[in-house]
């Protein structure tokens, strides 16, 4: 059998053991005009043994090549050639790094998903892609979870089919086939850390350090994730056998049988609470809250991060938030319809009311794409380390209030909206995140905010 066919064979039954597509699905393809992404769009568009598919191309132009332009309109020729329908995207600020083109692009994929009601964003990555992401992350020190590399499937509905299939496979099929993609010479830069990886210390490590380098790393991550998922089991049980009492802003554990688990198991249970309670632990954090649970005694506690303080009180251990204090009055929307309520933040007392219909628009105003929001959506203070997506990358919220001129004393005062991952989404009268934006067609969740007295934040 001919290796184009072989790799069309394989495909089609990796996607149909694995029950990706189904009839008249629509989906969206994120395609470069590389070879990698065009083999993707070729083979769903042209494979017999799979469902009839309504494919969409999805081109997003970086412009950080002089030339980036005419790939975008190459890629819509290709489309409109192959009988498909096409979305084009433009960044409006040139990405200064991978990381913030990175960002860029998916933000474009990902609106157009929802406006274009796909079921799945489709992207190119493979498995030498899988290798040099692992290579990457352990040079970086990642955890275990960062070993199990490429995901292939992740929110907000982003799958990667071909995974599993060698760089070298593509590339004789769109040989085979008599596709002929575009050429980036990015991908030759040294510059770039993936291409430093790809081209030099891959073949490197294959020629003089182990042959079967890329084979390991493979395996490598395949053990990392069934690790991590063992892991989730035993927190699962963990929190069955400890917990005793829980709420939004308090956790409650049974400390005699916490401190029979090793200071690993205590330290992944603890960064799961603290994450329960809307914050994420820092190395440090995680260090001295591990610490704690050792040394630290009855009706004494310690901060372990901005926003969560772990107790000892007599046979238990709590983790709470400011709110439990008396301090700040917490809210919590766990569902998508309409409801108000009341929180306090750093002495300052606000209603809210959401609502799945349109609201009057304004500053204290908002909408969010409900198919995309991860829940619990919830109300709490800022705080330090917060961090802000927008379309061409990041930002701590600390520079943001600097920014805005806003007074350090009335930054405790101000309501940050974070979704059930803990990403901020809006902080209202100030700025609003690029993630989770409302779709014309689509089911939204407004949000508004109004302090009870009569002042105003300033900006």
């Amino acid at each position: 059998m001919n290796e184009w066919r072989e790799l069309a064979r394989d495909f089609s039954e990796h996607v149909a053991a694995r029950s990706f597509f189904s009839e008249g699905d629509r989906l969206l393809v994120a395609v470069s005009g590389g070879v990698d992404s065009l083999t993707l769009l070729h083979l769903l568009r042209f494979t017999e043994a799979l469902p009839s598919l309504d494919l969409i191309v999805g081109h997003f132009d970086h412009r950080m090549r002089a030339e980036s332009g005419r790939d975008a309109l190459w890629v819509r020729g290709l489309a409109r050639a192959w009988g498909l329908e096409s979305r084009i995207g433009e960044a409006v600020c040139i990405p200064k790094n991978e990381e913030e083109a990175r960002l860029a692009r998916y933000e474009f994929l990902e609106q157009e998903k929802g406006t274009s009601g796909s079921r799945w964003i489709l992207t190119a990555h493979h498995e030498d892609d899988q290798v040099e992401t692992i290579l990457f992350r352990i040079v970086r020190g990642t955890g275990l979870k960062g070993l199990g590399g490429i995901r292939e499937q992740r929110l907000p509905g982003i799958l990667r089919p071909l995974l599993p299939f060698k760089k070298n496979r593509l590339m004789a099929y769109a040989d085979a086939v008599g596709l002929h993609s575009r050429w980036d010479p990015s991908n030759v830069d040294p510059g770039f850390a993936r291409n430093v990886i790809r081209n030099e210390i891959l073949p490197r490590l294959e020629e003089g350090v182990a042959r079967g380098t890329r084979r390991s790393l493979i395996r490598l991550g395949l053990t990392a994730s069934a690790e991590e998922t063992a892991w989730r089991s035993a927190l699962a049980k963990l929190d069955e056998d400890l917990v005793v009492h829980t709420s939004d802003n308090r956790i409650e554990v049974d400390r005699a049988s916490f401190l029979t688990y090793p200071p690993e198991l205590r330290a992944r249970a603890l960064r799961a609470w603290a994450r329960h309670l809307g914050a994420r632990l820092s190395e440090g954090g995680t260090r001295s809250a591990v610490a704690f649970t050792t040394r630290g005694t009855s009706g004494h506690g310690c901060l372990i991060s901005g926003s969560v303080r772990l107790l000892r009180t007599f046979d238990r251990f709590v983790l709470e938030t400011p709110s439990e204090s008396g301090q700040d009055q917490l809210l919590k929307i766990d569902v998508p319809r309409d409801g108000c309520g009341g929180f306090k933040i750093g002495g300052r007392s606000w209603t809210a009311v959401w609502s799945t219909d349109n609201l009057p628009p304004g500053r204290w105003v908002e909408r969010f794409d409900i198919a995309h929001l991860a829940l619990p959506v919830r109300v709490r203070a800022w705080c330090p380390g917060d961090r802000i997506r927008y379309s061409y990358g990041s930002k701590k919220l600390k520079k943001v209030f600097g920014e805005a001129r806003m007074p350090r004393d009335g930054r405790t005062q101000v309501p940050i909206i974070v979704d059930g991952q803990g990403r901020v989404l809006w902080v209202p009268g100030v700025t609003r995140s690029s993630l989770v934006p409302p779709v014309k067609n689509g089911d939204t969740l407004t949000i508004s905010v109004n302090m009870l007295e009569d002042a105003r934040l300033t900006r």
